[in-house]
Order: structure tokens, then sequence, then C-alpha cells
């Protein structure tokens, strides 16, 4: 059974949880006027960050059934924004995944939408809120298992 935390952190986690929740899913809505949906850019991102990735790759990364993650593919190609490559020549099943020009514009665009729409709000904070966010980005990274 797992020990409950201290009631500080307790108290800290149910304040912090919501907020996290409704500020990551503004930043997601971010990518809707570019067409993607939020899957579809994180899907996007994982395939510019390694073209060449497999479909049942991205599906087991993402812990996705493989005909979900097949239509989600399906999309992202028939869009322009990711291309098949040629089959692999030791295994003509596995064909790998590559994104376009139009892909990785489509990707800027989303990423650009999210940090203005994110700069805008944190120039409303002024500056001691802002220094506040930018002390609690390494501990925020930390809880994620990632340094700055």
């Amino acid at each position: 059974m797992l020990e409950s935390p201290p009631l500080e952190a307790a108290l800290l986690a149910e304040r912090l949880r919501p907020v996290l929740l409704r500020l990551s899913r503004q930043l997601r809505r971010q990518s809707e006027p570019v067409g993607l949906s939020a899957i579809e850019t994180l899907l996007l991102g994982q395939i510019a960050k390694q073209d060449g990735l497999g479909v049942s790759e991205l599906a087991e990364r993402e812990k996705m059934a493989k005909p979900t993650m097949s239509a989600h593919v399906k999309r992202l190609e028939e869009a322009g924004w990711i291309a098949r490559s040629e089959p692999d020549p030791r295994d003509k099943r596995r064909v790998g995944l590559n994104i376009t020009p139009a892909g990785r514009d489509a990707l800027l665009a989303v990423r650009q939408r999210r940090n203005d729409w994110l700069a805008g709000r944190l120039e409303a904070l002024g500056a001691d809120g802002r220094a506040a966010l930018d002390a609690a980005v390494a501990p925020l990274a930390q809880i994620i298992g990632e340094a700055e």
C-alpha cells in the first residue's frame, strides 16, 4: 500500500493539480486553429524528433492501440503533414513515418501559438508573478523527472 504524503504536500497537490490541468488544456487548445488536435500535435512532435519511426513503435510509445494510432497517422498523412518512407528492405512490413515540410511548419505554428498565448498571460502577471513562476520551473521539471 502507498504511504500518504505529508499533509503540507497533499494540500499543495490538491491546489496545484487542477491549475496545472487547466493550464495544460489551454495550451493544447492552441493547436486547433492550425488544424491539429492536441494528440496529433503530440504525434507530429514525436515523428519530428525521430524521423523513420514506425506506426507500431509510435503506438507503443504513446500507449495507444495500433488501430487507433493508424487512424491518427492516416489523418496526418492525408493532411500532408507526414509521409511514409519506402519499406524497410529487411522487413517489408515496416514503413517509417517522416515529417514533411508542411508538417514541420504546422508544428512550428502550434509551438508559436502556445508560446504567444503563454507569454501574454505571463506578461499580465507582472514582474513578481513571473519571478515566482521562473523559480518554480526547476522544481516542476524535477517532479516529472526532467532536468531544466
